[in-house]
């Protein structure tokens, strides 16, 4: 059956017009983004169909080009459409936190850094660099590969947050585990950090693990 031949309130997208994008499943969230289905599914079944196949919705939305555009419905098109989306979502959410004293928002930094990190097939390491209001200066990554004390340079990261006159700073980096449970070297690095940057009475307000689709922040652990 086609969906335009659904009751009305269960098509996605008029679902989504009456009752909001939050009301809808990843799967009805998915269909319209496909727009249509193909031969026998209707684009509701076919974004679960891919769902399946890759696991779930982040698996999805991170996989490489090669492995999305060989998925029965999608193809280089779809992948290119789904990284503009992706890439408007950071934009918007970046631009939201340099509005906003980042410390009354937690959940939208760590929307924002999930949104940057998630999908990085490799430990990404990187900062928030905030001016005296705890507003947003500007977000770089600064360190690739596997993340320990050998790889992260406070030195470097003194430097940045000299160049950008940063106040604070929020560091972040990613498990392509998706497990985001801080390690031991997690600690480690950030003690150094906060003793290199305390030389020039610069703070260090948080370090955010990112994981699958979730963080764990190491202040609210306790270890800042």
């Amino acid at each position: 059956m086609s969906i335009r031949d659904w009751p009305e309130g269960e098509r996605p997208r008029e679902k989504l017009l009456t009752r909001g994008a939050d009301a809808l499943s990843d799967a009805e969230l998915l269909a319209i983004f496909l727009r249509t289905g193909c031969v026998g599914l209707s684009a509701v079944d076919l974004a679960r169909m891919l769902l399946d196949e890759f696991g779930n919705l982040n698996a999805l939305l991170s996989a490489d080009k090669t492995r999305f555009c060989r998925a029965r419905g999608l193809g280089e098109a779809k992948y290119v459409q789904l990284q503009a989306v992706m890439e408007l979502a950071k934009r918007h959410l970046g631009e939201r936190l340099q509005r906003e004293h980042v410390m009354n928002s937690p959940s939208r930094v760590a929307e924002f850094l999930q949104a940057e990190l998630r999908s990085c097939r490799q430990e990404v390491f990187g900062a928030l660099f905030l001016d005296a209001q705890h507003r947003l200066i500007a977000w770089e990554k600064l360190f690739f590969g596997t993340i320990d004390g050998a790889s992260v340079h406070p030195r470097e990261v003194v430097q940045r947050a000299l160049h950008h006159n940063a106040a604070a700073l929020i560091f972040a980096h990613n498990h392509p585990s998706g497990v985001a449970e801080p390690s031991e070297a997690d600690r480690q690095i950030t003690r150094r950090l906060q003793d290199a940057l305390a030389l020039i009475d610069v703070r260090v307000l948080d370090h955010l693990v990112v994981g699958a689709g979730y963080s764990v922040s190491l202040a609210e652990r306790g270890h800042l």
